[in-house]
């Protein structure tokens, strides 16, 4: 065992003893010793519970054997930080959260890991650390927040930030709005619609890393208690295997998770995490996969904010092995992948419900024949850029309109609450990429000020930054090379027409090439917005969004 490296021979008695001062007996020293790395903390509604789950985690481990040993590492709630100068710290926190996940265990010689996120950025970054580290490894998430009906609505966070809007343009009293800050978020957990976290929780159980339900069972049923009991159980099982990540993370899982990331309509965070976390495996999914497999794989769900569904709904029906199974009556997964479970994708939905046609279709007659998610290019962003299609108005996915061109959140922000923006105009967002932010910040502010305002039928957005995965409309984001990289979008000028077309996956200014390369060879970058702490090193190592914005 590793763990042999800080336990065995006489010359590891100062190790011992050690161990021994945290109040293991010789016995527990003796046993596998299994890290539980947990992100709970008192900020974040996703993980403010995550003491329960980690304990239950432990509890599991013991029953089978081994001895946990609990650390934590950090989380950022996004909707908290959404706005300000926080969320340039969202992205980046990836970075460090999968780095001190590597130095615990490999500074203390774990034998395997049980990992514990809920929200954005932990999910992804605890994924990477599984496949940097290649060890035993099994992923247990605290679980969605419930959506609860207010006044004839199942309202979740979305709603919430809409509601500013629709009270800036005079469509909601400040009393309605308080009544959805009462409700909005009724428990804890990860925010309750097909948003970054729980599209990644669902994407973890499909690569195989985590146990079905880890996606969808609510954060307050006592099931996702259970689940990780039987998590903490099962850690031991791989261990005795020896099953590791890089034996489940293959190709053809990447491609699953890809193919449900369209069936689902999950996040576009999703195109960043996924290479991201490719990467740290040894595989590499470019842009043009991503658009191959959206192009054959159809759309069966439409869960907030792309339509009345919230996750719960979807755990009622079957969770995600239910909607694998329909995408495999069409023979769209690779069905003979290793998962956690020690068993394959074919073992594991075998006995799961058929879908109910409702919550989710029909392969046979879906919201669309091709994925959720679609990648752009075109003048604008000639190395892509993303867009969630199921979240977009019909009206829009094909939109020509003047660019209202804005160089932050903030400009765009008070622009749009200011009334200054108006129908069939292009609102442009740039210098918020993973440089210029950097950090590339999520744009749900301004995408539920349009939404909350009505214009999300006559609005779009288009940014180098990115977007929550509560944004809807014609949200465009990724925009690559980013504008402080010098990409095109650095020079689009108020009142240049922008050209979208989404089933034809183009983004384009009505601009000649002649035009556009004069003004880049007047452009100069502006000065950078961070020059001290973690910030200004991650805006000098970072990657473009559209390699996953990892560090080089």
């Amino acid at each position: 065992m590793r763990s042999d490296n800080v336990k065995t021979g006489v010359e590891k008695a100062p190790h011992r003893a050690l161990l021994k001062a945290n109040g293991f007996t010789q016995e527990e020293i003796e046993r596998p010793l299994v890290g539980v790395i947990n992100s709970q903390n008192e900020m974040v509604p996703g993980h403010i519970h995550l003491d329960t789950i980690a304990a239950a985690v432990k509890a599991g481990i013991r029953m089978a054997g081994g001895t946990p040993l609990e650390c934590c590492t950090i989380g950022v709630c996004d909707g908290i930080a959404m706005g300000h100068v926080g969320m340039k710290y969202s992205l980046a926190s990836r970075e460090l959260i999968a780095d001190t996940c590597e130095v615990m265990a490999m500074a203390h010689s774990l034998d395997a890991l049980v990992f514990i996120p809920n929200c954005d950025k932990i999910v992804p970054g605890m994924l990477m650390a599984a496949a940097r580290l290649d060890i035993p490894c099994i992923v247990i998430s605290g679980g969605p927040m419930l959506a609860i009906a207010h006044d004839g609505r199942q309202l979740d966070l979305t709603h919430v930030f809409e509601a500013v809007g629709a009270h800036k343009a005079g469509r909601m009293s400040a009393a309605e709005v308080s009544g959805y800050e009462e409700h909005g978020c009724p428990t804890c957990g990860s925010c309750s619609g097909m948003f970054t976290a729980n599209s990644m929780n669902c994407l973890t159980e499909v690569l195989g890393l985590g146990l079905p339900g880890n996606g969808t069972i609510p954060a307050v049923y006592s099931q996702r208690v259970r689940l990780a009991k039987y998590a903490g159980q099962q850690i031991m099982k791989l261990l005795a295997r020896d099953i590791k990540p890089s034996d489940i993370l293959t190709k053809e899982a990447f491609a699953n998770a890809l193919a449900v990331d369209m069936a689902l309509g999950c996040s576009t965070n999703s195109v960043l995490h996924l290479p991201a976390i490719a990467r740290e495996a040894g595989l590499e999914l470019d842009l043009d996969i991503i658009n191959e497999i959206s192009a054959r794989t159809p759309n069966l769900c439409r869960l907030s904010p792309a339509g009345p569904h919230h996750i719960q709904d979807l755990h009622q029906v079957g969770g995600i092995p239910a909607v694998m199974k329909e995408l495999a009556k069409k023979h769209l997964l690779h069905l003979d992948q290793l998962t956690v479970t020690g068993k394959t994708v074919a073992e594991n939905i075998a006995q799961a419900p058929d879908a109910d046609h409702n919550v989710i279709r029909s392969v046979d007659d879906p919201y669309s024949d091709t994925g959720g998610i679609t990648i752009l290019r075109g003048n604008i962003a000639p190395a892509g850029a993303v867009v969630k299609r199921s979240a977009v108005d019909p009206a829009m996915l094909q939109h020509k309109g003047p660019a209202r061109v804005f160089d932050s959140e903030e400009e765009a922000i008070g622009a749009i609450y200011a009334g200054q923006i108006n129908k069939g105009d292009v609102v442009v967002i740039r210098y918020e990429g993973p440089k210029g932010g950097p950090g590339m910040r999520e744009m749900l502010s301004p995408t539920s000020a349009i939404a909350g305002m009505g214009l999300d039928r006559d609005v779009a957005l288009i940014t180098d930054g990115r977007f929550s995965g509560g944004s809807r409309g014609a949200a465009i984001g990724h925009i690559s090379p980013e504008a402080m990289a010098g990409g095109p979008i650095a020079v689009v000028q108020e009142g240049d027409i922008i050209q979208i077309d989404i089933p034809g996956g183009r983004l384009d200014v009505a601009l000649a090439d002649e035009e556009i390369q004069r003004r880049l060879a007047k452009w100069q970058a502006p000065a950078a917005k961070v020059t001290k702490g973690y910030l200004a090193r991650y805006a000098r190592l970072v990657t473009s969004g559209s390699t996953g914005a990892v560090l080089e």
